[in-house]
């Protein structure tokens, strides 16, 4: 294509250098200027013989004017293609973020599935097994039927510690009955309990007095990173801090670990950072990233302690829920 553009540019400037030179050779052969200043004398009065100068003036004008408007249409065109190009990243971004939030969406019901059908179901078969002996028991059978109603109690507390750890999965109790404080201290608690890798938090701040959104959006993104330390970083602390900041406004969250670290510049960003970085967007806040390989990895996300609005939030907060 640019061979053709220039193919084309080399032709109109040799029509161009044909049409001077021909132009030259008709005006030297019929004498055209004396004969044009012969004619216009008579209208020296009107300054008739200055209108040559005048009409090339004006076409150098014109050539200047087309000049400029290519250079702009060139300029328009360039940033029209940054704009496309921009559109299709971001495009390309959506897709795969689509993508993994639909393979996780999959994964997460399979392994709910899997856990219904294993814990649930057998809990509600055990429980079950006991009724049935309960019934069938002879009624002077004490021994029997205590022992079938410990067996029932202890099949239903089971039940019940599943569903509570499923409810939590969805939607943390104590954030809304205790505050961001207390939710924050009892993820970060049980999952040093899980992992093994020390986990400290430290709260800046009234921050429990910030609007449910942001308190929403903070509790996901510290779950979302706690859980990716525990699968890559291979530390062994980790350090949440949050501050609220009165000028600007705004509620700072940093998540540290020593773990290996990464090269954000070489590694793949993962669904919890993308996860992450959506959520702290969906409140107008920003999300940074600093690590460096074995010097561990430090997230900091800053959001205005007036954020977007519930309905943003809650709609980010709904196709999230399903994936994480």
């Amino acid at each position: 294509m640019k061979t053709a553009a220039a193919s084309r540019w080399r032709t109109d400037l040799l029509l161009i250098g044909v049409a001077t030179a021909c132009a030259y050779v008709v005006a030297s052969a019929l004498e055209l200027q004396e004969l044009v200043s012969a004619r216009l004398l008579r209208f020296e009065r009107w300054q008739a013989d200055e209108i040559p100068l005048s009409l090339t003036v004006l076409a150098c004008g014109f050539a200047w004017y087309v000049w400029r408007r290519r250079r702009e249409m060139q300029a328009q065109l360039v940033a029209r293609e940054a704009d496309e190009a921009r559109i299709a990243d971001l495009l390309a971004h959506n897709r795969e973020l689509t993508r993994r939030l639909i393979e996780a969406q999959e994964s997460e019901r399979v392994v709910l599935a899997r856990e219904l059908h294993d814990e649930l179901g057998q809990s509600c078969a055990a429980i079950r097994a006991e009724t049935a002996f309960l019934c069938a028991c002879a009624p002077d059978d004490r021994i029997g039927i205590l022992a079938a109603a410990r067996r029932a109690d202890t099949a239903t507390q089971m039940l019940y510690r599943l569903l509570s750890g499923m409810l939590r999965r969805l939607r943390p109790a104590h954030l809304d009955s205790l505050g961001l404080t207390a939710a924050l201290e009892e993820l970060c608690d049980a999952w040093e309990e899980r992992t093994g890798v020390h986990c400290v938090l430290d709260v800046d701040g009234e921050v429990d007095a910030c609007a449910d959104p942001l308190a929403i959006t903070t509790y996901r993104v510290v779950q979302e990173t706690l859980t990716n330390i525990g699968r890559h970083a291979h530390a062994s602390r980790v350090v949440v801090r949050l501050a609220r900041v009165i000028e600007p406004s705004e509620l700072v969250l940093s998540i540290g670990d020593d773990g290996v670290g990464m090269d954000p510049a070489v590694v793949r960003r993962g669904l919890g950072l993308l996860g992450a970085s959506e959520r702290v967007a969906a409140v107008d806040g920003r999300l940074q990233v600093d690590s460096s390989p074995d010097n561990g990895v430090t997230i900091t996300a800053h959001m205005p302690w007036s954020g977007s609005s519930a309905s943003e939030v809650a709609a980010t907060e709904r196709s999230w829920q399903e994936a994480a």
